[in-house]
C-alpha cells in the first residue's frame, strides 16, 4: 500500500468529538503560536512552503502578510469550504472527520493576523455537513475553545468569534470576492481587483480568504516545525494534499498522500488501476476547470503545480478525474461546457455570451450537425473567453474545452459531417428560398 503522512485527516477513530482531538494533541498547536509573536507565526507558514489548496496555489504565508498591521478597523479571516468544482469533494472530509483541526487553524491565522472574526462559508448543497461543522464550533464555544472564554482556556489576551454559514449553492461563490458579495447578503459577482481583499474585503475591512484544507493543515506546520514540514513532498509545493480521485478507477476516494507522488501510482496502486484493466484516455488532474492529459503521455507525470505547470496544466483542487478508452470525449466535453455555461454569473460578456456558444456549438457535435469548421470556431470562442473576464470563471470554462481539442482533435474530426444543412426555425423563413420565389408566388 502507498504510505503517506496523515496530517489533515489523522487515521484515529472519532477524531471529529473535541475529547478526542484534545487527547491526540488537538489545540497545541495553537498553545504554541500564542506563545510566538504573530509575525514569527507567518514567517513560520511561509518557511514551510505551503501553498493554497483551493485551487490557485499561492503561498499562504504570503497571502498572511498582506493583512495590514494593527487593529484600527476590523479585520476578517473567509474559509472557503464552497467546493463546487465537479471532481472536488476533499474539503467535506475535513468538516466530518477533523472539524476541530480545521478550527484550530482558524486560530492561528486570526493571531496571526490579527483577526477578531471568521466565517466559514460552506457549499449550500452540503446540508449534512454545514450541521457537522456547527456541532463542532458549538463544542468548541462550550469547551472554551473560542469566543470570549479563550482567554480563561489558553490565559491569553486574544479571542475570535466563529461563524458558520450556509452558501447559496452557485459555483461561483467559490470565487473570492463573490464568497465575501454572498456573505455580505448581495448578489455573488465577482469584485474587480485591485482593491484586493487584504486592503477592502467583507464591509469594506481588511480580509484573507483561504481555503478549508489549507487551514486545515497550519497546526501540523506549527507542531511539526516549518523545517519539517518542508522536507515532505515536492520541492516548490511542499506537504502532504488530499486527491479526490473519481471516474475509471476501482477505489474511487480521497486520498492524502505527497505532493509530487506519480500520477500513474496514485491510479494503479493507491485506487487499484482502471476497471476491467482498460486503457487511460484521459485524466483531468485538479478537477474539470484544469486542462486534460492523454492517456500516452502519464508516464513520470506528478501530480505537483510546478511539475504539471510544465505540461500546460495544473493541480487545482486536487480532483483527478479517471476516463477509460471507451469514453466520448466530445460528450465529456459538452458536460463540462454545460455545467460552466449554467453556473456563469452573468456579468461579463464573454463569458455570459461565449460559455452558451460552446455549449451551442458542441451540441452540433453530439447531434451530428458540425463540420470540420466549428472545431476552430469552438477553439476561437474558448480563446476569447480565456483572460477577458473578471474572474476566472471564463478561465475554468475556456481550458477544458481548448484543452480537448488539442489533444484530441482526431475525435472531433470523427464527429463532423461535410457540410450542415441548414433548417430556420421560423417557418416563413424556412419557404422564403429566393426573393424571385416569392415574387412568383405572389403572382
Amino acid at each position: 500500500m502507498y504510505t503517506a503522512p496523515h496530517l489533515v485527516l489523522p487515521q484515529i477513530e472519532n477524531l471529529a468529538k473535541l475529547d478526542v482531538y484534545v487527547q491526540h494533541g488537538g489545540y497545541g498547536a495553537y498553545r504554541k503560536a500564542i506563545g510566538m509573536s504573530s509575525d514569527d507565526v507567518i514567517n513560520e507558514v511561509k518557511r514551510s512552503g505551503l501553498r493554497g489548496r483551493g485551487g490557485a496555489c499561492f503561498p499562504t504565508g504570503l497571502k498572511w502578510s498582506f493583512m495590514p498591521k494593527g487593529n484600527d478597523k476590523p479585520k476578517y479571516l473567509a474559509i472557503n469550504g464552497d467546493e463546487s468544482e465537479p471532481g472536488s469533494f476533499k474539503d467535506r472530509q475535513i468538516f466530518e472527520y477533523n472539524p476541530h483541526q480545521l478550527i484550530e487553524g482558524i486560530l492561528i491565522a486570526g493571531y496571526a493576523m490579527g483577526i477578531s472574526k471568521a466565517f466559514i462559508y460552506i457549499r449550500g448543497e452540503y446540508h449534512a455537513w454545514v450541521d457537522m461543522m456547527q456541532k463542532a464550533v458549538d463544542e468548541a464555544y462550550a469547551a472554551g475553545y473560542v469566543g470570549e472564554r479563550m482567554k480563561q482556556t489558553f490565559n491569553h489576551d486574544y479571542t475570535i468569534d466563529i461563524v458558520v454559514h450556509k452558501g447559496a449553492g452557485a459555483y461561483i461563490c467559490g470565487e473570492e470576492t463573490s464568497l465575501m458579495n454572498s456573505l455580505e447578503g448581495d448578489r455573488a459577482y465577482p469584485r474587480y481587483k485591485p482593491p484586493f481583499p487584504a486592503n477592502k474585503g467583507l464591509w469594506g475591512m481588511p480580509t484573507t480568504i483561504n481555503n478549508v484544507e489549507t487551514i486545515a493543515t497550519v497546526p501540523p506546520i506549527l507542531t511539526m516545525g516549518a523545517d519539517a514540514y518542508a522536507k515532505i513532498g515536492a520541492e516548490g509545493h511542499s506537504g502532504t494534499i488530499l486527491f479526490g480521485v473519481s471516474g475509471h478507477v476501482n477505489k474511487p476516494g480521497v486520498y492524502e498522500l505527497e505532493t509530487g507522488t506519480p500520477l500513474l501510482d496514485i491510479i494503479n496502486k493507491v485506487c487499484g488501476g482502471v476497471p476491467g484493466g482498460k486503457k487511460i484516455k484521459a485524466v483531468i488532474p485538479g478537477g474539470s476547470s484544469m486542462p486534460p492529459l492523454r492517456g500516452d503521455e502519464l508516464d513520470g507525470v506528478l501530480m505537483d503545480e510546478e511539475s504539471l505547470k510544465k505540461l500546460g496544466t495544473h493541480i487545482g483542487t486536487a480532483g483527478i478525474m479517471v476516463m477509460d478508452e471507451d469514453t466520448d470525449i466530445v460528450d465529456v466535453t459538452l458536460r463540462i461546457a454545460h455545467f460552466y455555461h449554467h453556473e456563469s454569473c452573468g456579468q461579463c460578456t464573454p463569458c455570459r455570451e461565449g460559455c452558451g456558444w460552446m455549449e451551442k456549438v458542441l451540441k452540433r457535435f453530439k447531434k451530428g450537425e458540425a463540420t470540420v469548421s466549428d472545431i476552430d470556431l469552438l477553439y476561437s470562442v474558448a480563446s476569447n473567453i480565456e483572460g477577458n473576464t473578471i474572474c476566472a470563471l471564463g478561465d475554468a470554462a475556456a481550458w477544458p474545452v481548448k484543452g480537448f481539442i488539442e489533444k484530441f482533435r482526431s475525435e472531433f474530426e470523427a464527429r463532423c459531417v461535410p457540410e450542415r444543412q441548414f433548417i430556420a426555425l421560423n417557418v416563413v423563413h424556412g419557404r422564403r428560398a429566393t426573393t424571385e420565389t416569392l415574387v412568383e408566388q405572389s403572382a
